[in-house]
């Protein structure tokens, strides 16, 4: 299929968030199972990093193989690109992206979008889910080819609610009523994200943490993490160099690598 790569008309209502971020291409599909699997299919004939756009998404995916619903209008698309960093620092792009989608979710929404960082990888908006990261990778053995970071937002709509999940979900719309295209959401967060992704490569990841840290949500307060083992509660202290959330229980202080996050 080939995509469309016109340039979006840019909405009046909302912040210029700058220039698009030079050497990176564009492509807007209008239909695919997967961005972020349309974009490691990709990799390989790109020149560059490439953000790639469904407006439909027929396959999309969330963490641990959970299905992600993409109601019409809300937002899909994947930056795939070669690895700038070491194998092991790669999943630390989750923070960045976060980091930018708080970033374009603040100049879409305006000034009723009361934003939030759930860590590993959620956003979270008036206090419901908005946005998800999914990080995938292709490559031989510890050999990394191709690095997919995926990014879903509702923007027009909230999908229902999965059984299991963490939090509601909520939309863009429904929460400010705000009416913003996925094409005019991507002219935010391409930018957003390039300047996130400059300050690691420069500065490395103290400087993300600390942003990532200063916009989570319930920092220092009592939190449930689940590691699909076990279940542990304890006051949510911040995140280590490796991205591993800090959590002091009774037990002492701990760090967990990965696990479902409920308060």
């Amino acid at each position: 299929m080939r995509p469309a790569t016109s340039r979006p008309r840019r909405s009046s209502k909302l912040t210029d968030p700058g220039a698009w971020p030079e050497g990176v291409a564009r492509h807007v599909l209008p239909r695919c199972g997967s961005t972020n699997t349309e974009a490691l299919n990709m990799a390989a004939h790109l020149s560059g990093p490439a953000w790639v756009m469904a407006l439909e998404q027929t396959g999309a995916r969330g963490r641990r193989g959970r299905a992600w619903s993409m109601p019409a209008g809300n937002f899909a698309a994947t930056l795939v690109q070669q690895p700038t960093a070491p194998a092991g620092e790669m999943a630390l792009y989750s923070f960045v992206a976060a980091l930018a989608l708080h970033d374009a979710l603040g100049a879409a929404g305006g000034p009723s979008a009361r934003l939030a960082l759930k860590w590993p990888n959620d956003v979270l908006l008036n206090g419901g889910k908005v946005a998800g990261i999914l990080l995938e990778s292709s490559g031989r053995g510890q050999e990394v080819s191709a690095l997919a970071i995926g990014i879903g937002v509702n923007l027009a709509a909230a999908p229902p609610p999965e059984p299991d999940a963490s939090f509601a979900p909520v939309s863009l719309r429904g929460e400010t009523g705000m009416s913003v295209t996925p094409e005019e959401f991507l002219d935010l967060l391409a930018p957003a994200f390039a300047a996130w992704e400059i300050r690691f490569q420069a500065e490395g990841f103290a400087p993300i943490r600390d942003a990532f840290l200063a916009r989570a949500a319930r920092l220092g307060e009592t939190i449930v993490a689940r590691t699909g083992t076990a279940e542990l509660t304890g006051r949510f202290d911040g995140i280590d160099a490796s991205g591993a959330l800090i959590l002091t229980t009774a037990s002492g202080r701990q760090a967990v690598p990965a696990a479902e996050v409920f308060f």
